[in-house]
């Protein structure tokens, strides 16, 4: 087995006194050599609990410098780390909990309640920082050769059907991902990132902020999204690298601060979980910050693909290649050829599997160990890829195939239409066609009625939903991706 230095030592020592993290809720700033000392002194506490290797240990706060030092606690440990949805009530996290056989539970104060109802032992931390003392009496633990392939932490699925899954998580994905998305964006140990995508989300933890710490570079802690800082944080020249999802650049685009702000002073501008809509990305554009959309999912760690600065404009509704550590290839179509087909992927980045759940590891993987998307994509002349749409959203109307996302991109453009989101329903003649839901621009109003009017002169008839519904949200993932099946669930 493939073995690797402890990271947190390694950067302790490459780097001790350098800023680690600033973490925006205690006010604390935490050096490379204090996360290191920090991170050993939890393990020890932990393993003093009697927690033994391969132990889950859940975790429940908002976004703080502390679940780092708990990240790499339970390396040191090898114990599993599995970040829990500070979203959800406890009918909800009781389960998700009970699913992986968590062992004891790290919290912030909010959520103390919570982390007791779950009837687990506790390990608070400090509202000044810290984790108070725990830990203290037993001797920190000492750096240790870090196996590659072992689970490191659990990343839950969004859980639309039944219990969410256990995305494993190795030190082997979160290395190669750190080399996909740096050298994809230029990410170095010079640069400054900013954490507000929550912790129990792939994007909070590795865009940029893992990456950014195995480079030596210091990221902003933020507990939660909060536009307006954000933005003043831009402002202030605190942020030479930023990522976020489609959702917050709409709200930075709809901010009255955005026309007082030089985003150009932002070195690298990044997006995945969705598509970017095109007159968002010109917008930006338009304003100093070409945004480079890509391409990922929990299991692939998650940078799968990136466009490039320079194709950015040229080939909006793409993302990209394939970055250094990630193989893809499209179902059906020969390998370096244009075409469509399920997206398929693997590499160093790729999961090894679901946590305790073979039957679900089997049926996500090719028989010669290709991980299925579920995604549609087209790859260009050019090697570019673009996501089509998610394969079971596709629904068929009249005999012909119907992708949603491409129905939403034609509404998007509309004056009045903010965001749009497209299922198929049942329907006796046709068997399915299109229920759109819409959410309206500040200020405009769509006309219902004279949509489909306005969607014939864009789209062949058999894409024209047949119903349009104006609601004030979608209910999303963390990564602001519509929960299709819930839309399905609204009276």
């Amino acid at each position: 087995m493939t073995r690797a230095p402890d990271p947190a030592a390694r950067r302790a020592e490459l780097s001790p006194a350098s800023p680690a993290f600033t973490d925006h809720g205690t006010g604390r700033v935490w050096t490379f050599a204090e996360v290191d000392a920090e991170s050993a002194r939890l393990g020890a506490g932990l393993r003093a609990m009697g927690l033994a290797p391969g132990d889950r240990v859940a975790i429940l706060c908002l976004n703080r410098a502390e679940f780092f030092a708990a990240l790499f606690a339970c390396l040191k440990a090898g114990l599993i780390l599995a970040p829990l949805n500070w979203r959800q009530p406890l009918a909800e996290l009781a389960p998700v909990a009970a699913s992986v056989g968590c062992a004891a539970i790290i919290h912030d104060s909010r959520h103390a309640p919570t982390a007791a109802a779950l009837g687990l032992p506790c390990i608070a931390m400090a509202d000044e920082g810290g984790f108070g003392g725990f830990g203290g009496g037993a001797a920190p633990l000492p750096p240790r050769d870090i196996p590659e392939a072992d689970p490191w932490y659990l990343l839950f699925t969004s859980g639309t059907t039944g219990l969410p899954k256990a995305v494993i998580q190795t030190p082997r994905m979160a290395l190669a991902n750190a080399v996909n998305i740096s050298q994809a964006v230029g990410l170095t140990g010079g640069d400054t990132s900013v954490n507000f995508l929550p912790l129990f989300h792939t994007g909070g933890i590795n865009l940029y902020t893992l990456p950014l710490f195995f480079w030596g570079g210091h990221s902003h802690i933020l507990p939660k999204f909060d536009p307006g800082r954000l933005l003043s944080m831009i402002a202030e020249g605190q942020v030479s690298q930023f990522f976020g999802v489609p959702a917050i650049y709409q709200a930075f685009r709809l901010h009255p601060g955005i026309g007082r702000i030089d985003l150009g002073a932002v070195r690298g501008w990044g997006c995945g979980g969705a598509a970017l809509p095109p007159d968002v990305i010109r917008f930006f554009a338009d304003r100093g910050a070409v945004i480079c959309n890509g391409f990922g999912m929990t299991e692939t760690g998650p940078t799968g693909f990136l466009i490039d600065r320079a194709a950015a404009l040229a080939k909006i509704g793409s993302v990209g290649k394939p970055q250094m550590m990630t193989e893809a290839r499209l179902a059906g179509v020969p390998d370096g050829a244009p075409g469509e087909g399920e997206l398929l992927m693997r590499g160093a980045t790729v999961t090894p599997g679901y946590y305790g759940n073979p039957e679900a590891t089997a049926a996500v993987f090719t028989p010669d160990g290709w991980l299925k998307s579920g995604d549609v994509a087209r790859r260009d002349a050019d090697g570019y890829y673009a996501i089509i749409d998610r394969i079971k959203d596709m629904y068929i109307s009249g005999g012909e195939n119907v992708y949603p996302a491409e129905v939403e991109r034609v509404l998007i453009t509309h004056p009045d239409i903010l965001e749009a989101a497209v299922i198929g329903v049942a329907d006796e003649r046709w068997g399915e066609t299109g229920a759109a839901f819409l959410i309206a621009r500040p200020g405009r109003t769509p006309d219902l009625d004279a949509l489909p009017g306005w969607c014939r002169e864009r789209l062949a008839a058999y894409k024209i939903p047949r119903s349009f519904r104006l609601v004030g949200d979608f209910p999303r993932t963390a990564a602001g991706k519509v929960r299709k099946p819930l839309l399905r669930e609204q009276p």
